[in-house]
């Protein structure tokens, strides 16, 4: 009898692999802020059709497993279907947020200052849940709080339209961290496919009536416009999240951080290549020092 077993080269290759998708899901993230700008339609619409579009790459996975995942949960109750419905309102609370704030500030300062999220989970895990808070984790929010007043030049600097929309990124990374922290109360329970059925779909639900009230053109009008809706949909928010996950199960979460480093800097990039956006010494050292405490964060 032949025994199979799996080798030191396999899991190498299998790590190789994870390490290329993790890097490709960050890099089609960081691309999500040129498609919101880019976008035709109002801000709050443009935020709901990312999360209706991206329900098309689900169903078809819903369709493709028949449904096999879902047979080996319990039913869902309706108290399971309102706690589901949890982070897709948290998750609908970040990009409303985010999506505003492309348009009140800078992209670099946009994506940058989104990424505090996992200090906001910290936070958020300590007054609901008791997490405890290390020393080294305060040393990084110090350093990351540094970095944003580098960023924007210092005290003097503050006040103005760039403010507020710096202000509206760190209220998404907020809701971001809503999102993080609720879903980490669910996956115990439920599968990775139910729950991202069910907090994408009711995100849509809170977006839409939004989206109706305060704009106008709900549909896009043009070949271009569907286009980077289905691009910031399918690629960024499908594929690109859908890259990180599957690799995750391959690499160290520590190491998975530095993708906090990659979507920034995509976002910076693309934003000078398509938009013309500068990026000054000062927002450069003053968005270095926010990676660094985020990273610093992060291990404590």
């Amino acid at each position: 009898m032949t025994t199979i077993v799996t080798s030191p080269s396999t899991t190498a290759a299998s790590q190789r692999f994870a390490l290329v998708a993790l890097v490709a899901g960050a890099i089609m993230i960081g691309c999500s802020p040129i498609f919101v700008r880019l976008s035709e339609v109002g801000l709050l619409t443009t935020a709901f059709w990312r999360v209706a579009l991206a329900m098309v790459p689900l169903l078809i996975w819903s369709g493709a497993t028949s449904g096999r995942e879902e047979a080996r949960e319990r039913p869902i109750t309706m108290r399971d279907r309102l706690e589901l419905a949890v982070p897709g309102f948290m998750l609908a609370g970040d990009l409303v947020a985010w999506h505003i704030s492309l348009h009140m500030t800078s992209v670099a300062n946009a994506t940058l200052l989104a990424n505090m999220a996992p200090i906001f989970v910290t936070l958020g895990g300590w007054l609901l849940f008791r997490t405890r808070i290390s020393t080294v984790f305060l040393v990084g929010l110090a350093l990351s709080l540094a970095g944003v007043m580098i960023l924007k030049g210092g005290f003097g600097a503050l006040g103005g339209g760039d403010t507020r929309g710096d202000g509206l990124a760190i209220i998404a990374a907020m809701f971001y961290a809503g999102y993080m922290l609720s879903l980490s109360r669910l996956r115990s329970r439920f599968s990775t496919l139910t729950t991202m059925l069910w907090t994408t779909a009711s995100a849509g639900v809170f977006i839409l009536p939004l989206a109706l009230f305060f704009e106008t053109g709900f549909f896009p009008q043009t070949l271009f416009a569907w286009a980077i809706l289905l691009g910031l949909a399918w690629m960024t928010h499908a594929s690109g999240q859908g890259l990180i996950i599957y690799a995750l199960a391959w690499l160290p979460p520590a190491f998975s951080s530095l993708t906090l480093l990659i979507q920034p800097v995509i976002a910076a990039i693309l934003a000078w290549v398509v938009l013309g956006e500068q990026i000054g010494a000062m927002q450069a050292v003053g968005g270095i020092i926010v990676l660094i405490g985020i990273l610093v964060a992060r291990r404590g």
